[in-house]
């Protein structure tokens, strides 16, 4: 052996005896001074980390639970919102097709009882059909021609005592409380004319434009007409059409909750007339008993008015109350007030929650929302089929909205369509 590798070995058992008396050091210590509390601690294992099956990667996990949330509802609200903003812009585009047929399915709801009245006298559902409309379009006639009659008869006695009503008018800004003088009396008037005169513009435009559209209002009146007939004879075979063009696990509660919806349309609708009669009939006979002017035209604006619910009878009463003013005098205008704000009363407190029941019953609130809301995006019509619209969505999706449809015992589905028959022994 080399002298190199025996001064090796003579390092590497200096090395091992040198390890050898630390470890015993070491021992000694710990024999001394006891065992320690980290010679015994075990790591607790490390949780598995948390991810929801809906996040793609781990940093989504770092995200709040309530932050997805909210986002998940606030993109769908957006999608949500996007449909709703494309069908509106879609009904607004084709609102000569749409509020027709709107016209017609109130015009179905009204009049289907007739039919089915007259279909148990086993008369043809298109004889019967026929029948009702014609009677329908008789009634309507006759009183526009009454009402037209009456107006054109009143007109010059009104118009006179309009002059009248202006003079004392005039009379009072002088002598009343006011204390004016001729020249701003004058001056008051001048503007007035002034005013008429810069917008005599826009009225001839606007009758231009509603010259114009006679040709629409003329389509309009024999598409709700046409519909109208269509809708009395085939109303349930177009609804089977409708149903038959979804799912077949969907038919059943879409029949269930268009047959519901309907039955809410009609229920409204009747209602809603039979009201509006009554509204009619008590501003009718306070405006005969006082005398009034006009008391069938505005008996029938009344009835009209009263279609739009909680402000519509109250308006059109307005208009009798300055038409008594004018006529009669501020002493019978303040009882006609009295008499309108008394119908109204009635109307509110006993024929609503009577007449209309539970089954359309809407909160206040709602109605008055959806009305702006209607008359906002399409006037009059808007305002005037805002409250059934909402009534009909809120039968609709409270019956799709539920677990199970009611399926009554005599339903047989034979080749995906449902048919009544005798329930199964």
């Amino acid at each position: 052996m080399s002298r190199l590798q025996r001064v090796r070995n003579n390092l590497r058992k200096a090395y091992d005896s040198g390890r050898a008396s630390v470890r015993q050091a070491r021992a000694d210590e710990v024999v001394a001074e006891g065992p320690s509390i980290d010679d015994d601690f075990v790591p607790p294992p490390r949780e598995p980390e948390v991810v929801h099956d809906s996040t793609n990667s781990r940093d989504d996990a770092e995200v709040p639970h309530s932050l997805r949330l909210a986002a998940a509802w606030s993109w769908r609200l957006i999608v949500v919102g996007v449909v709703g903003w494309a069908l509106l812009h879609f009904v607004a585009i084709v609102s000569i097709v749409v509020v027709p047929l709107a016209i017609a399915l109130l015009l179905s709801a009204l009049l289907t009882p007739a039919v089915t009245w007259l279909l148990k006298l086993r008369l043809p559902r298109s004889l019967a059909t026929f029948l009702v409309l014609i009677c329908g379009l008789g009634a309507v006639a006759g009183t526009l021609t009454l009402v037209i009659s009456q107006f054109i008869d009143g007109v010059p006695e009104l118009t006179a005592k309009t002059s009248d009503g202006v003079r004392q008018i005039q009379d009072w800004a002088r002598n009343g409380p006011l204390h004016l003088s001729d020249d701003q009396v004058n001056k008051a008037i001048d503007q007035a004319q002034d005013w008429v005169n810069s917008h005599t513009s826009q009225l001839t435009s606007t009758g231009i434009a509603t010259a114009a559209t006679l040709f629409e209002v003329v389509t309009g009146m024999l598409l709700v007409l046409f519909s109208t007939f269509f809708f009395l004879r085939d109303g349930r075979k177009i609804w089977r059409f409708i149903v038959r063009l979804f799912p077949l696990n969907a038919r059943w509660s879409l029949a269930d909750a268009g047959d519901a919806s309907w039955a809410t349309l009609s229920s409204y609708v009747r209602a809603t007339v039979l009201v509006a009669f009554i509204d009619a009939l008590g501003v009718g006979i306070a405006l005969v008993i006082l005398k009034v002017p006009f008391p069938f035209p505005l008996a029938a604006l009344v009835f009209l008015g009263a279609f739009i619910p909680i402000v519509g009878a109250g308006v059109s009463g307005a208009v009798a109350v300055l038409v008594a003013l004018v006529d009669q005098g501020w002493v019978i205008s303040l009882v006609v007030l009295g008499a309108v704000i008394l119908v109204q009363q009635v109307e509110g407190h006993l024929l609503q929650p009577l007449i209309m029941g539970r089954a359309v019953a809407i909160h206040p609130l709602v109605v008055i929302i959806g009305i702006a809301c209607g008359a906002t995006l399409a006037g009059i019509i808007g305002a005037l089929v805002a409250v059934p619209l909402i009534a009909v969505l809120n039968t609709g999706i409270r019956r799709l909205a539920r677990t199970r449809p009611e399926v009554p015992a005599s339903a047989i589905v034979v080749g995906g369509e449902t048919r009544s028959g005798p329930a199964p022994s």
